[in-house]
């Protein structure tokens, strides 16, 4: 095996990275790494072989690794990246910082960006994926990204460098968010406090927040999130197509298109990344015959599947 810079971080090969995704699927990464804090990233990236890819994950929340695994360097960063500093209206947060958190500590400064609250995962996949709900995004309130970009250097990126689009971003090649800073509105605490309850228990109610999932299986073909409002329309909605489709509760193997809320694939008994992938397949084929809309992954799928079995 290919020889790796030294770190002073947590560096181990071959790694299962089932346990690390909120869907509990998927094979080994060649490596995976943790750097220590922002200099060993960026040391290690520096000397790191080019020809050596690397994939940055955040809590796996919105992952599938295939079966096979990850021929890459995987890149995760924990306690060292997960700090939130605010300044008036700014909002300062690690990459590794939990959505939650983030819209938690600004909500008690006095500062809106409630619209985390319910969004599940890390700031740095947040960011990645332009995340939003309620009717708002990422896009709405992001001020600056900061990355160590594949060779090691660090770079300050401008949401219109990003190209911010619906459940899209476009980050260069090998780039590790490492932070963000959003800004929102002052708020009395108190409200704030009060808007996240509700958030929450509409979440609840509507989604299988108990359930292995990876939050949103599919993109909205209207190109934009519930809104929550009474004046929310449907028509392009992906659970609606999914369930004109007649593939709610559709199963294959250990995965199933939740019974509660259909845009959700689950892993309810011992799914491989093949059961739920093929599954998602599956529906995005019936979605077509029916509507002749062809739904969009907005569940990232990365990896190898499984090596053929000898013999058959």
């Amino acid at each position: 095996m290919t020889e790796l810079p030294e770190v002073r971080g947590t560096l181990t090969p071959n790694r299962p990275l089932n346990d690390l995704t909120w869907l509990r699927v998927g094979g080994p990464a060649d490596w995976l790494f943790q750097p220590a804090d922002l200099e060993d990233l960026q040391g290690f990236l520096k000397a790191l072989d080019p020809a050596i890819p690397v994939f940055p994950m955040g809590v796996g929340s919105n992952l599938i690794v295939r079966d096979g695994g990850i021929r890459a360097v995987v890149i995760r960063l924990g306690r060292g990246f997960n700090g939130i500093e605010i300044e008036g209206r700014r909002v300062t947060a690690g990459a590794a910082a939990l959505d939650a958190h983030v819209a938690r500590k600004a909500a008690q400064a006095g500062v809106d960006l409630t619209f985390l609250r319910t969004i599940p995962g890390a700031i740095g996949g947040a960011v990645r994926m332009n995340a939003g709900c309620y009717g708002s995004y990422v896009a709405d309130h992001l001020q600056e990204v900061t990355v160590v970009l594949r060779d090691g250097t660090l770079a300050t990126l401008s949401p219109q460098d990003l190209n911010l689009q619906y459940r899209q971003s476009h980050l260069p090649e090998g780039a590790v968010i490492v932070s963000a800073t959003f800004e929102g509105s002052e708020r009395d605490p108190a409200t704030l406090e009060t808007l996240m309850e509700e958030q929450l228990a509409r979440r609840d109610a509507s989604q299988p927040t108990k359930d292995r999932t990876a939050g949103s299986t599919f993109r909205n073909p209207a190109g934009f999130s519930s809104t929550g409002k009474a004046d929310d329309t449907h028509e392009l909605k992906a659970w609606k197509l999914i369930d004109d489709a007649g593939m709610r509760g559709a199963r294959e193997g250990g995965a199933v298109m939740s019974e509660k809320h259909s845009n959700f694939l689950t892993n309810a008994e011992n799914a491989s990344a093949a059961d739920l992938e093929n599954l998602g397949e599956r529906i995005r084929k019936k979605v077509y015959e029916t509507s002749g809309v062809t739904l969009q992954w907005e569940i990232m799928r990365v990896g190898e599947p499984a090596p053929e079995k000898a013999g058959g």
